[in-house]
C-alpha cells in the first residue's frame, strides 16, 4: 500500500478504487508510514508552529435532533444553557490575555440566537480585538444569513459535514436533515469567502469503507482550509448509547491520508482524540495535525456541552488548559504560536 500512500503524497489525489483498496488492505506499517510522510508535509508546510483556537461553547439548545449528538432536541437530560453577550465577552478578554487570537463561537442550532444577535455579537468581538480571527459553528444557515455574518467580520466558519453520503448520512440523522443540503452550505460558504472548514466522525455507527471514501472525494472537491475529524464517541443518552466508538489508529491514519491530500489545510487534533487517548492529540500532531482548541467557555458551563461521553478539558481553567497544551506540544518538538493562525495557500 505504501505505492498508494506515495501517490498520494505527490500527486494529493487518489480514485475511488485506490482510496477502497488503500482503506481496506493497509497494515500497521503503512498506518506508521503515512503518518510519519504527514508530519513531514506539516513541518514543510507550517514548521513546528501549532495554532490554537480559543472555543467558546455559547448555547448547548439545539432544534435539531441528530441521533449520536448529546445535545440533540430530544435529550431530556442535558443541563440547557445560554452565555449573555457580556459572558462571551469575557471569555473573549480572558483567551486575549493568554494569546489567544482566533476565537471560536459554537453552539447548537439555536434560533434565541438571531441572525441579528449573531451579527452584533461578530461586530462587537471584532471592534475589541482587531488583531483577532473569529471563526463561527453555528450550523446550517441561509445563504443570506451567511453573507450577513461574513459581512459583519466573521472570517471562518466550521460545519462538519458527518458523512458524504447520502444513505449513511440519512442513518445518523432524522428524515428532515439532508445531506445534499449540508453540503451546499459548505460550498455556499466558500463562495462567500469564508475560511472554511468540513469534516467527518471517524467510526460512526453503519460506517462503511465507502462512506469514507465519498469522504475524502468530497473534501478534494470541496478543497476547504479547515477539516476537522474525529472518532465518534456514544453518549449516554442517545440512540447510538450502545454503539462501539471510533478508534484511535484510524483517526491517526485519516488525519494523515487528509494532510498528504490537502497539503496546506488548518487540521486540529481534537478534543475527541484527546478523550480517547491521554496523548491522543499529541499523536494527532505527530500525524499531520497543527491545530489544538482549548476551551475558553466558563467552567459552570463546560460539563453541559457534552456532545459525547468523558469529554475532557472541563474542569481546568482556562489558562490551565493553555499551559498545560503548551507544555505537551513542547515536548514532542513543537511550539503553540500567539497567531491568528490562517489558512496558507500554496504560493506562500
Amino acid at each position: 500500500m505504501k505505492n498508494l500512500i506515495d501517490k498520494l503524497h505527490q500527486k494529493n489525489f487518489l480514485s475511488a478504487e485506490e482510496f477502497h483498496r488503500l482503506l481496506a488492505n493497509r497494515s500497521q506499517e503503512d498506518e506508521e508510514y503515512a503518518r510519519n510522510l504527514a508530519n513531514q508535509v506539516r513541518q514543510q508546510v507550517y514548521g513546528n508552529k501549532i495554532y490554537v483556537r480559543g472555543l467558546i461553547e455559547f448555547t448547548n439548545y439545539c432544534k435539531n435532533d441528530c441521533f449520536y449528538c448529546g445535545i440533540r432536541r430530544s435529550n431530556r437530560e442535558a443541563q440547557r444553557y445560554r452565555l449573555t453577550e457580556e459572558d462571551i465577552l469575557t471569555c473573549c478578554a480572558e483567551g486575549y490575555e493568554l494569546g489567544f487570537r482566533t476565537f471560536v463561537l459554537q453552539g447548537g442550532e439555536d434560533p434565541f440566537f438571531t441572525d441579528e444577535k449573531i451579527v452584533h455579537m461578530i461586530h462587537e468581538i471584532k471592534k475589541k480585538y482587531l488583531d483577532c480571527a473569529l471563526t463561527l459553528s453555528i450550523g446550517e444557515k441561509s445563504e443570506e444569513s451567511y453573507r450577513a455574518f461574513r459581512e459583519a467580520g466573521a472570517d471562518r466558519y466550521l460545519l462538519r459535514h458527518e458523512t458524504a453520503d447520502t444513505r449513511h448520512y440519512s442513518r445518523l440523522h432524522p428524515y428532515e436533515m439532508s445531506c445534499e443540503h449540508r453540503k451546499n452550505c459548505l460550498r455556499t460558504l466558500k463562495k462567500l469567502g469564508f475560511q472554511t472548514g468540513a469534516g467527518f466522525m471517524v467510526g460512526s455507527p453503519l460506517q462503511t469503507i465507502d462512506d469514507l471514501v465519498a469522504d475524502f472525494l468530497f473534501l478534494k472537491e470541496l478543497d476547504p482550509e479547515m477539516v476537522g475529524i474525529g472518532p465518534f464517541i456514544p453518549h449516554k443518552d442517545t440512540p447510538f448509547a450502545e454503539e462501539r466508538g471510533g478508534t484511535l489508529e484510524d483517526t491517526l491514519f485519516y488525519l494523515a491520508l487528509l494532510r498528504l491530500m490537502l497539503p496546506h489545510v488548518l487540521l486540529p487534533a481534537t478534543t475527541a482524540l484527546g478523550t480517547i487517548h491521554p496523548e491522543g492529540r499529541e499523536m494527532g500532531v505527530l500525524s499531520g495535525a497543527n491545530v489544538v482548541m482549548p476551551n475558553l467557555s466558563p467552567i459552570s458551563v463546560r460539563k453541559k456541552y457534552m456532545l459525547y461521553d468523558g469529554k475532557i478539558c472541563t474542569g481546568d481553567e482556562s489558562a490551565q488548559c493553555r499551559s498545560c497544551l503548551s507544555g505537551r506540544m513542547k515536548q514532542i518538538g513543537c511550539e503553540i504560536v500567539t497567531d491568528r493562525g490562517d489558512y496558507r495557500k500554496s504560493e506562500e
